[in-house]
């Protein structure tokens, strides 16, 4: 569905080393019950109210809520597909009951933090697809860009309708402290996971309702009415009358299918394939039981490469032919713009502090994980003498896929990625194995901690920058995992921010 962990801040290996034995021997941070061990001290504040109420309830009926709830999420068809495996291809996520909670203090950092990041992200993309300024200063190498299977030449020159690149984005979070939290990765090409957000929040005020009584939790249940208004507000200067939204979906075998069908039902709007849509009088029309109606603004869950026949992937059966031309010439709005994945790259985000500076004029409130390039001679040589300790992913990986974790590796996993690094390092980067933050799970024994990340879902129009309270928690169910992917056996939980 998502991939969990990602990029950073590049620095000299000698100061990464460094950062990452200090990571490698401080024990993780529980966000329930702080640098204790579970239940030898009082809840951290946010948990206060969730504590004393767990510690009221019969075990036996959380055990059948848990049950209940993964039979909601059955009946509900909230499940994924998972590529490559032939039995069982369609899975359902796991999910916790036990939610993990954000107070009002930390989210107005956060959100501080992800704004800055957010807007600089769109900064980015339309320089480097107009003046390229970033580069002609030295902050940024241009190889970076033009080497870039991420970067899109045909965007070269285009406006997006209202300047915005990234209509939605998911930025992937880790807390390692108190109050030490990194951005692993961007997500801005077509972010997923917000209806598991969204259903996670429904299945638990239905099963506690009284736990919201207890707790000033903020809503997220607007997010659809946010997304439609948001995408709306990005409606190319012809539209007429109110915008005409729809989701463009690559159909049903799509793992993250079960979320088109959700959020187009959520906002009302049709849910199109590319067959059922095509070029009429220099518009993008879709079929309808009344003849061809013109469209306004397309949220395509299609990778660039599909969206267009004519203009990209002669072979894809996917998109819709025409359909770039007539975003070029600005006949309909597409969301997220083509070209934004390299807003994405693994390569790219580890220049993303330089990124934020250049385009706010501050520095960045959320830190990067170190990151090596291994396309740099010297970065190659130190993450091949460290392999064991370090995590190496693929630039444009994502879902878990590609990777590999050097703590929990075999030797053999290690000597094989190692020829891989060899034969295409500018294909990986490297990062520490961070000591990532724990939530508690409800396992047959009680509480029990396991890592999380957290991914925010941000809306971006002309109007503003639009951020959920909260977001995806993924969690890694297998004791000292850090692989939170559903795809590689993760679940979700609720994530709660409360109002103060």
């Amino acid at each position: 569905m998502i991939d969990p962990m990602s990029q950073s801040q590049s620095q000299g290996p000698d100061g990464q080393s460094q950062s990452q034995s200090g990571q490698r021997q401080r024990q993780s941070y529980d966000e329930m019950w702080g640098a204790g061990d579970m239940g030898d001290a009082p809840p951290r504040d946010p948990y206060r109210a969730f504590e004393s109420w767990f510690r009221d309830e019969n075990p036996a009926r959380l055990r059948r809520k848990q049950r209940e709830a993964e039979e909601i999420f059955r009946l509900t068809g909230i499940t994924f597909n998972v590529y490559g495996q032939a039995e069982a291809n369609e899975r359902l996520i796991p999910f916790d009951i036990v939610p993990r909670i954000i107070s009002g203090r930390e989210w107005s950092r956060l959100s501080r933090g992800i704004e800055q990041r957010v807007r600089a992200i769109n900064a980015f993309l339309h320089d480097i697809y107009h003046r390229q300024e970033i580069i002609r200063a030295g902050r940024l190498p241009k190889e970076m860009i033009a080497r870039n299977e991420a970067f899109l030449p045909k965007m070269i020159g285009v406006q997006p309708p209202g300047g915005i690149y990234t209509h939605i984005v998911g930025v992937d979070l880790v807390r390692t402290g108190d109050d030490e939290f990194y951005v692993l990765e961007d997500n801005a090409r077509t972010p997923s996971g917000v209806s598991y957000m969204l259903e996670n929040r429904e299945t638990m005020l239905r099963m506690f309702p009284e736990l919201f009584s207890r707790n000033r939790v903020q809503r997220v249940s607007n997010y659809p009415q946010l997304l439609h208004k948001s995408l709306a507000a990005c409606a190319p200067p012809g539209a007429t009358g109110t915008p005409v939204v729809g989701v463009l979906t690559p159909g049903i075998y799509n793992s993250a299918y079960y979320e088109h069908a959700f959020l187009a039902d959520q906002m009302g709007v049709e849910l199109v394939e590319g067959n059922d849509l095509r070029v009429v009088d220099g518009r993008i029309a879709m079929r309808t039981t009344r003849g061809y109606t013109p469209i306004d603004v397309l949220y395509r869950r299609i990778d660039d490469d599909f969206i267009d026949p004519l203009n990209f992937k002669p072979e894809s059966l996917l998109g819709v032919p025409g359909i770039f031309d007539v975003y070029r010439a600005g006949g309909i709005t597409i969301a997220n713009a083509p070209g934004t994945g390299i807003a994405d790259d693994k390569a790219i985000y580890s220049y993303m502090p330089d990124i934020v500076e250049f385009y706010t004029g501050e520095k960045a409130i959320l830190q990067n994980v170190p990151t090596w390039r291994c396309s740099d001679p010297s970065a190659l040589k130190y993450v091949l003498d460290n392999l064991p300790e370090l995590v190496v992913k693929e630039v444009h990986g994502s879902g878990g896929y590609g990777m590999l974790i050097g703590p929990t590796a075999s030797r053999r996993e290690i000597a094989e990625f190692r020829e891989k690094l060899k034969a295409r390092p500018g294909n990986y980067i490297a990062q520490p194995t961070l000591s990532l933050s724990t939530c508690p799970i409800l396992t047959k024994a009680g509480l029990a901690p396991r890592h999380v990340d957290l991914r925010p879902f941000v809306l971006c129009s002309p109007e503003g920058v639009t951020i959920t309270p909260g977001g995806l928690t993924r969690v890694a169910l297998k004791k000292g995992s850090l692989v939170v992917n559903s795809s590689q056996g993760g679940g979700t939980k609720d994530t709660w921010v409360l109002e103060e």
